[in-house]
């Protein structure tokens, strides 16, 4: 039987409805030939489409042009729709009238587009967990060690930026921990750079989704997020912050729309300000109208969406954590704040072959590995002086968002029950890839 759909579930709090989700009545087969709704708790990797969004995307794609391209009607249009879903975003975030808010491809992009905007004498300041998409391109970083307490992590950062030479200062942080969902104290971290005049940048791709952000209330200088992790899955994310750094760095793409002119023998360019300066070539459209109908879909159910995500998390972890072998990976204390993210691992039970058997046995999405985030999953799996690049451990991380269902939270929690008491119903080899998969009937 199909699992009623969520967005048809009233919530504790104002009497919005959930927004609905493509794929939330997706039925996958099992091993034992059985079909079973699908159960996806992966949106810390990536979020399903709202319906919101595929319906907008649809209802623009017969006036897809280009933008800032042309003079006719659908190029005109299309520009308006680009723009506006720019304002869109700008309102979404919270971001003060005189931000730069850039389309670019994810968080990756962004960070990148934005370390080659820091001024070349200036000092990065961030921490040693991080995603790599705010850990990697930052290669001269003064890095931080991710600490147990939050006192301990604020002591660390103001020691570095007492300590830090002349010049401009950039801290970069993530608002949620990708691995735990843990959240960081972002107010105490902003005051600590302003006591010293510095910047913030903020990895916000596991917190849009999630919780309403505010650039100009919390006083951010710069804001990352994906689309792809806030049910707008078109290749689009955004860099918005303060215009100067930006401005004022060598265009992130060399080409078209990035340029006011350029002369016969390419050594008279002229460069474009504002955001078309690090947007050269065709923009994604699509992406952005998506990105922005579903700013437009999440803005004005957060009365809703929070408390319901509370309660599946509450669901999740105390229902885990009746399992003996089930082992959470936390940084800070089990009661810290955070977002609907579980990491964690099974004694005896290898998480490659745990995750393998949740999909094939169960029909139970989720994520295994290190989550881009090899340092701090391997200082979470290990003491520190006993970590190794090639220990080959991993955990498996469950997330949880718009699509999933009380019932859903039940099957993954007696699905790991099972498993923990007795393991998985089918034999299993490991590949040389590393990867878990079914013995076949051939097979000695």
């Amino acid at each position: 039987m199909t699992a009623p759909p969520l967005a048809a579930r009233r919530v504790p709090g104002p009497t919005f409805l959930l927004p609905s989700v493509l794929g939330s009545d997706l039925m996958v087969p099992l091993a034992d030939g059985t079909i079973v709704p699908f159960a996806n708790f992966d949106h810390a990797a990536t979020t399903p489409c709202l319906e919101t969004v595929a319906r907008a995307v649809n209802e623009f794609l017969p006036w897809y042009a280009s933008a800032h391209r042309g003079a006719g009607t659908l190029s005109n249009m299309c520009t308006a729709r680009y723009e506006e879903a720019r304002q869109t975003v700008r309102q979404f975030l919270g971001c003060r009238q005189d931000d730069s808010v850039i389309f670019v491809r994810n968080t990756t992009d962004a960070f990148n587009l934005l370390a080659r905007a820091v001024p070349a004498d200036a000092t990065v300041i961030t921490f040693a967990g991080e995603h790599h998409a705010n850990l990697l391109p930052w290669r001269a970083a003064n890095l931080l060690p991710m600490r147990s307490r939050v006192d301990d992590l604020l002591a660390d950062l103001e020691q570095a930026l007492r300590g830090r030479a002349t010049g401009e200062v950039l801290v970069t942080v993530s608002a949620a921990i990708n691995v735990t969902g843990e959240l960081l104290p972002l107010a105490e971290i902003v005051a600590l750079t302003r006591e010293h005049d510095a910047r913030i940048a903020v990895d916000a791709a596991q917190l849009v989704a999630h919780r309403p952000l505010d650039v100009a209330a919390l006083d951010l200088d710069y804001v990352a997020f994906s689309g792809h992790k806030m049910y707008a899955p078109f290749g689009v994310g955004v860099l918005a912050g303060r215009s100067d750094w930006l401005d004022a760095a060598e265009p992130y793409l060399a080409g078209g729309g990035a340029t006011l002119h350029v002369s016969d023998n390419r050594t008279d360019v002229v460069w474009a300000t504002g955001e078309a300066r690090h947007e050269a070539g065709t923009p994604n459209v699509v992406g952005a109208v998506a990105v922005a109908a579903a700013c437009n879909a999440l803005q004005p159910a957060w009365d809703s969406l929070v408390p319901y995500e509370a309660a599946l998390q509450e669901r999740l972890r105390s229902g885990l954590a009746e399992v003996p072998e089930f082992r959470e990976l936390s940084l800070f204390e089990p009661a810290s704040p955070r977002i609907g993210i579980v990491t964690f691992t099974l004694d005896e039970v290898d998480s490659g072959l745990l995750a393998t058997a949740l999909s094939i046995e169960y029909g139970v999405g989720v994520r295994e590995g290190r989550f881009c985030a090899h340092p701090l999953t391997r200082h979470l799996l290990h003491h520190a002086d006993q970590a190794s690049e090639d220990d080959g451990l991993s955990a498996v991380r469950v997330s949880l968002g718009l699509g999933i269902a009380l019932q859903h939270v039940d099957r993954l929690v007696d699905a790991i029950h099972t498993i923990s008491e007795i393991g998985p119903q089918l034999l299993y080899d490991r590949h040389p890839d590393g990867t878990w998969r079914p013995r076949s009937r051939h097979s000695p």
